[in-house]
């Protein structure tokens, strides 16, 4: 019998766009023979809208926004509604980037639901997303990362100066301003100078209520995908090539000058210690499902890590789906059938732990 698969794309998101690109190409790849395809779509106030099931191919992402008055605040019941008595095998692929889809606020609600996903769990989500908490992690395993630091928007209104002036101490100009929790290069920027320092630091806020800085790491950037649950796997490491400085939302989305180059330019040594050191990021950030770990690889091949996205970009030509493909020719529909496995395989396994005094199988109490 056919799995039903949810997938969902839009979200209260600046990343909203990217997640309509990403979910179109997924839409479009999965397999009619093993799944009934729905959609639903959240729109930038969060409202939800059940598109019902999708044969044809969707021509422009574009296509999947709902501007109606049938999209409000109570729709989301009718999605609720057939999500939860739909008796059939399900899955819901949240092709959601950002705040909202990406940070674990989706997936507290779909184990509340319990229905499975594609992806990440609450705690992995929501500690990716966070660069701060990330980092924090990361630097207590001894993982190779630029330096940073970072700081509440509470903390900068109260004590600019101060704030300003230890930044200084730790660092050299150019560094880099981040919002804590966002993604594709959104609200991030270079800063030369002081007052750079103070203009960024005023964007970054307007995406998030804290701020990382972040030396800057000269380098080339490279990414690596993993996937698996509890035995993790590791594909070969990719490069981008580009004009810029760095890789900012046009380069990623608009500007189409990017160059992949998988495998990447590496010694056969760096190469595979990489691919290593991101099962141990994967592991260390508790991860499952997917994730796409991203690299700075400088002189001499030294390598930091620069972030982890728990629910990377998913079109036909992102590194996530390109790297697999380079790594054992796993084309993008397998890799959707793997990821979907791997979701209810997660949820299985959840599933079995006990969740009350009475244990399973008329086993003896807990005490």
């Amino acid at each position: 019998m056919k799995k039903d698969i949810y997938v969902m794309c839009g979200g209260k998101s600046v990343e909203h766009d990217v997640s309509l690109i990403s979910a179109s190409a997924i839409i479009n790849a999965l397999d009619r023979k093993k799944y009934n395809v729905k959609v639903v779509y959240i729109n930038e106030k969060g409202y939800w809208k059940n598109l019902g099931v999708v044969e044809e191919k969707i021509e422009k992402p574009e296509d999947l926004i709902v501007m109606d008055e049938s999209i409000n605040p109570s729709s989301i019941n009718n999605v609720i509604e057939e999500m939860v008595n739909n008796d059939r095998e399900k899955v819901v692929f949240p092709a959601l980037h950002g705040t909202y889809g990406e940070d674990g606020n989706i997936q507290g609600f779909l184990n509340v639901l319990d229905i499975p996903y594609v992806g990440n769990d609450v705690t992995s989500s929501a500690v990716a997303m966070d660069k701060a908490v990330s980092k924090d992690i990361l630097k207590l395993k001894n993982i190779p990362q630029a330096n940073y630091f970072y700081f509440s928007e509470v903390k900068w209104r109260r004590d600019k100066d101060y704030l300003i002036n230890q930044i200084e101490n730790k660092f050299a100009y150019p560094i880099f301003v981040k919002p804590s929790r966002s993604g594709s290069s959104i609200g991030i920027n270079r800063a030369e100078n002081r007052e750079d320092l103070v203009r960024y630091t005023e964007n970054a806020f307007n995406f998030d209520t804290k701020v990382v800085v972040e030396e800057e790491i000269i380098g080339r950037e490279m990414q690596v995908s993993v996937i698996g649950n509890e035995e993790p796997r590791v594909s070969v490491v990719g490069e981008f090539i580009q004009e810029k400085r760095f890789m900012d939302y046009n380069s990623k989305y608009i500007d189409g000058k990017l160059v992949q180059v998988i495998p990447a330019n590496l010694s056969k040594k760096t190469s595979e210690e990489m691919r290593k050191l991101s099962i141990q990021v994967y592991e260390a950030l508790g991860c499952n499902g997917l994730a796409r770990v991203d690299y700075f690889v400088g002189e001499n091949e030294k390598y930091y890590i620069c972030e982890v996205n728990t629910m990377p970009g998913f079109t036909l030509k992102s590194m996530t789906p390109v790297l697999w493909q380079k790594t054992n020719d796993t084309t993008y529909t397998s890799l959707l059938d793997i990821l979907i496995d791997y979701a209810l395989e997660h949820y299985n396994k959840r599933n079995s732990l006990i969740y009350t005094r009475e244990e399973k199988n008329d086993k003896k109490k807990v005490i």
